[in-house]
């Protein structure tokens, strides 16, 4: 084998990542906030100048952009719950969801709402196992 030769690195399923910097999200939790904005991707590890993208079980820094006064133009953690692009789970089928939603969260991913409204999907609360005490329905 050629010395740097990555034939030993299995990777796990390609993750189809469907959201950018900027890109709104509707809030799916009884905080107050209505809108939230996308300003960075927590972890992300990208190539010099490309944009970080995020899909669903990430971890972003938004803005709210719409919701109560006490609540917009607040910088805070949140984790997305649900997106419009598709992507393939292990089994092989494809999913999509009719929005891009997210929850505000603390910075160790704890919700700081106490309901999620709509589905949340399963990769999100396998990867943050306290969203599924608020989620009603899981897909």
């Amino acid at each position: 084998m050629p010395k740097g030769s990555k034939a030993s690195f299995v990777p796990g399923p390609r993750r189809t990542r469907g959201l950018q910097p900027k890109s709104r999200l509707i809030c799916a939790d009884n905080t107050g906030a209505k809108e939230l904005e996308i300003i960075s991707v927590i972890g992300y590890k990208g190539v010099l100048r490309r944009r970080a993208s995020a899909m669903i079980g990430d971890m972003v820094v938004v803005s709210v952009k719409k919701g109560t006064p006490e609540m917009r133009k607040q910088v805070l953690y949140a984790v997305i719950i649900r997106q419009r692009q598709k992507y393939r789970r292990e089994d092989g089928i494809r999913i999509f969801f009719e929005d891009n939603a997210a929850i505000i969260t603390n910075p160790d991913g704890s919700p700081k709402g106490s309901e999620i409204r709509g589905p949340v999907a399963r990769e999100a609360v396998e990867r943050w196992p306290k969203i599924a005490g608020a989620a009603s329905i899981v897909v």
